[in-house]
């Protein structure tokens, strides 16, 4: 399997981001966005997925942090279609369940080429350390368009919202390092019937 990094630069009048991927990486990220929770967030998938990731975003927070959140999942997804090029030998599917104390979350990722997402989070508070939690969805609706990918989230239980957020990116995490790992019966075979995703 190929080198699969990529490197996507987004600029709108209301933000500008750079995500850099490495889907073969030692779990390490830096960012810098102005939005430390979603960084805490972002730094799961990296650490759980194996992923290195490098998100640099300038985006109008004086307003709201609604555009650059969403931006960041876009920019993101970008750079994982572009990293995963063809998606000939990856195993295409995954999953995690994962618990934090009182909270647990299950994550299907399919890499179907199909944008779907399904997004079942209770949250139990509005706000975790002034990050409107409604904005998580943003965030994976704009991986999902972008990635190309059928995305299931579910928290199962959780009372804290803190905790419920967390298991989810943990096990978004963990899912995708499964999909996107090389399988070694099917390499430079398309995990697909229909031949191409």
């Amino acid at each position: 399997m190929s080198e699969r990094k990529a490197s996507v630069t987004r600029n709108t009048l209301e933000t500008r981001i750079t995500a850099t991927v490495n889907l073969d990486g030692t779990g390490q990220a830096t960012f810098v966005t102005g939005i430390p929770f979603l960084e805490h967030m972002m730094d799961q998938i990296a650490r759980h997925g194996m992923i290195d990731l490098d998100i640099k975003a300038e985006g109008d927070l004086h307003i709201d942090d609604h555009h650059t959140v969403e931006d960041i999942g876009i920019t993101l997804g970008q750079a994982f279609t572009k990293a995963v090029a063809d998606k000939k030998g990856i195993v295409r599917y995954g999953h995690a369940y994962v618990p934090l104390d009182e909270a647990l979350s299950r994550v299907v990722v399919d890499f179907s080429g199909r944008p779907g997402l399904i997004y079942k989070i209770p949250f139990t508070r509005a706000q975790v350390g002034g990050f409107d939690v409604d904005l998580f969805q943003e965030f994976f609706q704009g991986f999902v368009n972008h990635a190309q990918v059928t995305l299931h989230i579910d928290n199962l239980r959780g009372d804290n919202s803190h905790h419920q957020i967390e298991t989810v990116f943990k096990a978004f995490g963990r899912a995708l390092r499964m999909a996107l790992a090389a399988d070694p019966r099917m390499e430079g075979i398309m995990p697909s019937t229909k031949g191409v995703l």
